[in-house]
């Protein structure tokens, strides 16, 4: 008895070794039992489940021949998710300062700002409730600077956004010719850029000076009566457009790069038809750069619906309140007559005109602008 029951063991471990068995430790169980124990075979394999009785070693028939390999494929398979989640662990991690510095420096202060917009908190006051009153103030003509500084505001980004994008386009359209010294000229546009705003404004000071500033001096030469610039209430406004257009760094070369990805086997199609250089640019230029100029003008007027450096170092927001932008309005309202809970409404208003304008440009670009690739009427 003792050496049949040896061999129905050595039979069984030898099936167990077997590579067909996907459950050798369930298995191997098997041996525990006596010649008049009854077995029952636990593996089975989609649904099948095989009974053995008395001494008989278990079958395994149903179970595939590939079914180790999909108990290998079963461990890759985890392993693959333990490294995804790895990497996206290490991925917020490397990103967590980013994330950190927005909530804390930009969503944050948003935040508190709307709250604040609805206090008359002023500093050194008690802050208190006060609801829509800050906003009811500002649109009823409680405060007489609030629609003066709107208007000025939107004279100035009706004159510089298209001024500025048509002069900047088409000095990357020179820029992207081949000619001597390329490189250089690129260098001095883009110089303004990187100057300090304001030593730029301490320049154009000079330069805008009715007694002897440079321009003048010029407009004399040329029997051109001068001019009083930044010291009229009708020249200040259009004077200060010149400075902003004049710094062409940023803009010029986004336009360039846009210039630079059209196909040179489209302009060379042009030449085959006969084409000149303004069907050049109305036909192939103008389209497939419509994406960069839509993305410089919402530029455009987002920053110049926030410009308050040049006015307030050129002018203070003079002659006359001509030269009061919105910006200049807001610090106003905030660091001279600390009232902060109205220069957060204020804040706010310019917040939603950006975004109206903002939100138009978008809703309008499926009518102008083209993207590569894009077929229209889909």
């Amino acid at each position: 008895m003792t050496i049949k029951n040896k061999t129905n063991k050595e039979q069984i471990s030898s099936q167990v070794e077997k590579p067909g068995c996907i459950f050798p430790d369930v298995l191997s169980n098997f041996t525990k039992f006596g010649k008049k124990g009854k077995l029952n075979n636990i593996c089975s394999y989609g649904g099948h489940m095989k009974q053995e009785t008395n001494n008989r070693v278990p079958m395994f028939e149903d179970i595939p021949e590939n079914a180790s390999n999909i108990r290998l494929g079963h461990l890759a398979n985890t392993k693959k998710k333990n490294a995804y989640r790895q990497e996206a662990i290490l991925g917020v991690l490397f990103a967590m300062p980013a994330i950190l510095g927005f909530i804390i420096f930009t969503l944050g202060p948003m935040l508190a700002s709307l709250i604040l917009s609805f206090t008359d908190y002023a500093v050194f006051n008690k802050l208190k409730f006060v609801g829509f009153e800050n906003y009811i103030n500002l649109f009823n003509g409680d405060n007489p600077f609030f629609y003066k500084s709107i208007l000025v505001t939107f004279y100035y980004v009706a004159l510089s956004v298209p001024l500025g994008l048509t002069f900047h386009f088409f000095l990357a359209v020179l820029m992207n010719r081949k000619i001597k010294f390329r490189g250089i000229y690129r260098a001095v546009f883009y110089l303004p850029t990187i100057l300090p705003i304001a030593a730029t404004c301490t320049v154009w000071m000079w330069l805008f000076n009715p007694d002897f500033g440079l321009l003048n001096y010029l407009l004399g030469f040329l029997g051109i009566p001068k001019l009083m610039w930044i010291g009229s209430e009708a020249g200040v406004v259009p004077s200060i457009v010149l400075t902003a257009v004049w710094i062409a760094g940023n803009t010029m070369v986004t336009f360039l790069a846009g210039l630079q990805d059209i196909p040179r086997q489209m302009l060379e199609a042009v030449d085959v038809d006969g084409g000149n250089a303004f069907h050049k640019l109305r036909h192939i230029t103008i389209p497939m750069v419509s994406s960069t100029i839509f993305f410089n003008f919402i530029m455009g007027i987002i920053n110049g619906f926030q410009v308050i450096v040049q006015p307030m170092m050129m002018t203070a927001g003079g002659p006359n309140n001509s030269s009061l932008f919105y910006g200049m309005f807001l610090y106003k309202e905030a660091f001279e007559f600390s009232r902060m809970g109205s220069a957060c409404a204020i804040a706010w208003v310019l917040f939603i005109i950006i975004m109206i304008f903002t939100g138009l440009t978008f809703k309008s670009s499926p009518m102008w602008v083209y993207y590569e690739g894009e077929v229209k009427g889909k």
